[in-house]
């Protein structure tokens, strides 16, 4: 039995009143809510040690939570007890000389690359919301930037990770490479608070180019557009973004930004290296764009108007969200696939919609064959969610016969639980080995990646 007063004994900030409640029981989707029983703002791994401990004691489910930003349901607690908010874990310090940064995990990205840029380097990795870099690495996030630098797991060194019984484990190290033992690290990047409460990152950073130029390139369909971004990829040109949006998103993106790209299938592109180098990619990108009927290739220099660019695009799903009628909650799907089977996943995808006659958008990180059909749906109409869940379920199918899987940054969270099984169904077993070993009572996460 959980007892507030206990945790106020245990941690400086514990919370029951309603709002925060309500705050850190649900997430920006249509996944339905379920409130914590309390929630606790640790100040330290010390207090983080010791919550779990007297959770694990009693059997009282944990789920870690950060900005709220995930998209798989990850951090409702959908068996109630204690949401652990770690955003009072913020410290940062940078090591310049050594290219990386130790950071707590409720730092958020934004606020690590505030710190890196005073030293002219960066944390590349960009999912879109101003996340916290303890999500980021739990979800193993990635983003826009992926196709360049890759996604968490490739930045992640080192990890200070707290179990179920409150034991602290320090993993990796400040070093770049290491052969030493087994990569606990990477098991605990993307386990989604399942296996443990990441508290500390050790972080790689990179310098900042000198220079950078932002394209857009409209397209008559999004079959050309699709087929000019796997060229792009293919030929080698060294691209840091390559961002497929549809006509839909484009609209709703003019009315929510009051901007006015044109509405028609696009790549949102960005170079960035030494001004000579970064002059011919584009030019060969053009050139790209052109044998695929491009309609246009405009490209911005100016810092300004290429921060416009991207803010649009992290924004595709608020615009999409506001496009909705009242009430109205969004739902992504999130599957990959191999880059040559991309083309026709897409075309598969908006056929589909087509069909059934569903109002959604097709946007993606299309340089790592990464793409998201959008819908708005209301929570409260059964069919409607059907309806959604169904064309999910042929869009994953697609990919897995295609060799590709069915969360490509997302996550598996509450709602691809299936779906793990579907493509790793040979491996869960071995997971859940893994999960009774370092949380034997189940109290960490419940209900999230592995099936019931």
């Amino acid at each position: 039995m959980l007892l507030v007063e206990d945790l106020r004994g245990l941690a400086a900030h514990v919370g029951d009143g309603a709002s925060e409640r309500a705050t850190h029981g649900e997430d920006l989707t249509y996944h339905a809510p379920h409130e914590p029983d309390a929630v606790v703002y640790p100040d330290s791994t010390a207090e983080v040690a010791r919550v779990l401990a007297y959770a694990n004691d009693r059997g009282i489910p944990v789920v870690p939570f950060g900005a709220g930003t995930s998209l798989e349901g990850h951090v409702i607690p959908t068996h109630g007890g204690i949401s652990l908010d770690l955003t009072r874990l913020a410290h940062v310090e940078i090591h310049p000389g050594d290219l990386s940064a130790t950071a707590g995990a409720g730092a958020t990205r934004g606020a690590l690359n505030r710190r890196a840029g005073e030293h002219g380097l960066q944390f590349p990795v960009d999912p879109g919301a101003d996340a916290t870099l303890g999500g980021m690495a739990a979800t193993n996030a990635s983003g826009t930037t992926t196709v360049r630098y890759g996604g968490m797991r490739a930045h992640v060194l080192g990890l200070e990770v707290v179990l179920a019984d409150g034991t602290v484990l320090q993993t990796g190290s400040r070093a770049f490479k290491t052969s030493a033992g087994y990569h606990l690290t990477s098991l605990f990047v993307g386990s989604e608070g399942t296996l443990g409460v990441i508290t500390e990152l050790v972080l790689r950073l990179h310098g900042i180019p000198e220079y950078a130029i932002a394209a857009r390139a409209t397209f008559p369909d999004l079959d050309a557009a699709v087929r000019a971004a796997v060229a792009i990829v293919g030929s080698g040109v060294a691209i840091t973004r390559v961002e497929l949006l549809d006509a839909l998103t484009l609209r709703a993106l003019n009315r929510y930004k009051e901007s006015s790209y044109a509405e028609a299938p696009s790549l949102f592109l960005e170079f960035a290296g030494t001004q000579a180098g970064v002059t011919g990619e584009v030019q060969a990108a053009g050139e790209i764009c052109a044998a695929e009927d491009s309609l246009s290739f405009e490209f911005e220099r100016e810092e300004e108007a290429r921060n416009r660019l991207w803010e649009a695009r992290h924004h595709a799903a608020f615009a999409l969200a506001a496009s909705a009628p009242p009430g109205f909650k969004f739902k992504a799907t999130d599957v990959c696939v191999p880059l040559s089977e991309l083309p026709g996943a897409v075309r598969h995808a908006r056929g589909l919609v087509e069909e059934r006659g569903i109002d959604a958008s097709i946007i993606g990180h299309v340089g790592d064959g990464n793409y998201h059909v959008g819908f708005s749906v209301d929570p409260a109409d059964g069919d409607a969610i059907a309806a959604a869940e169904r064309v999910n379920h042929e869009i994953v199918e697609y990919a897995l016969a295609r060799g590709g899987t069915c969360t490509g940054e997302h996550g598996i969270g509450l709602g691809k639980v299936g779906y793990l099984e579907q493509e790793h169904g040979d491996l869960v077993p071995v997971m859940r080995g893994i999960k009774r070993l370092l949380d034997p009572k189940g109290i960490l996460n419940p209900g999230k990646i592995l099936p019931a």
